[in-house]
Parts: C-alpha cells; structure tokens; sequence
C-alpha cells in the first residue's frame, strides 16, 4: 500500500503550496470521470496530508503495512546452520552442574 506521499509524488517535507500543487496536477491527469477508483486514492490521500494538522495525524496514527511472511522468513532464516559433532553434543547432555559452579566470591570456600 502506497503513503499519500508516493501518491502524490511529493516529499514529506514538503509544504502545503507544494502538496496542493502535486494533488492538481494528478486530478488533471487522472479526472473523476476517467477513472474514479485513481481519483478517489488521489483525494484521499491529498486530504491526509494537506495541511500541517493533517500530516501530524497522518505521522501518528497511520502505520505503514508490514509483510509478516517476510518477516518470519528473516526471522528463522539462518545464514548457515551451525553444526555441532555427536561427541561433543554427547558431552553437553552429560554435562551436570556442581556445587562450585555456584559460588560467588571466594573460589576457596566450600559447601558444607
């Protein structure tokens, strides 16, 4: 889905002379009677961001689509698997955690 921006071909910082300028310029090219869907994405958009308050609303409560399938795939998508031997992988599962593992401070001093 477009931003009433790349409708109207205009830059965000643009002011409102320009905005009014751009949205003209495609109602002359693309009139109602022509083809009433492009007029309607058109006027619509120009009416989002037509003044300095209606940019404001556009910027805070318009959130741009987000494509989750692309999403997820960059999410589970590794570059290269990391592979793990069974001997060492054995030695991991064998692994176990002693009393020392858990002392904070002196290494010396041990558990009753």
């Amino acid at each position: 889905m477009k931003s009433p921006y790349e409708i109207l071909e205009v830059a965000e910082q643009a002011t409102d002379s320009e905005i009014k300028q751009a949205y003209l310029q495609k109602v002359k090219l693309n009139p109602p009677d022509r083809d009433h869907e492009k007029f309607q994405q058109i006027h619509s958009a120009y009416e989002s961001i037509k003044n300095v308050t209606s940019r404001e609303n556009h910027a805070l409560f318009n959130y741009p689509e987000a494509d989750f399938d692309a999403l997820l795939e960059q999410a589970f998508s590794t570059a290269q698997p990391s592979l793990i031997s069974a001997d060492h992988f054995d030695k991991l599962l064998r692994a176990s955690i002693d009393d020392k593992t858990f002392l904070i401070g002196n290494p010396k001093m041990t558990t009753a």
